[in-house]
């Protein structure tokens, strides 16, 4: 199940720096979460680490994004490889360092 956060929300800052995923952003007027970066912390931690911080408990689950564990398994897996692809492509562009 993906998270959402409802207007509720103060912007208070603490969601997005606890999100594995990088899925929080912070939107027009309140911090949003993608939907299909969302594991739930999956992969990474117990509980959602965001629902944890959060002053005004005002992230339940996303309605129109309702996952079971296998999905957000898979989803946590495809999100890992897509990270390993990023940093393969950043490392074959970076200049090697010159010998010391």
């Amino acid at each position: 199940m993906a998270l959402t956060i409802t207007d509720e929300c103060i912007n208070c800052d603490v969601c997005e720096p606890e999100c594995p995923n990088q899925a929080i952003y912070l939107g027009p007027d309140i911090y949003e979460i993608d939907p299909s970066r969302c594991t739930e912390c999956v992969g990474h931690f117990d509980e959602p680490q965001c629902v944890q911080v959060c002053p005004v408990a005002c992230i339940p689950v996303h309605p129109l994004h309702v996952e079971d564990q296998p999905t957000l398994w898979l989803k946590y897996r495809h999100l890992q490889a897509l990270k390993a692809q990023e940093a393969q492509d950043k490392a074959a562009v970076e200049p090697a360092s010159p010998p010391a």
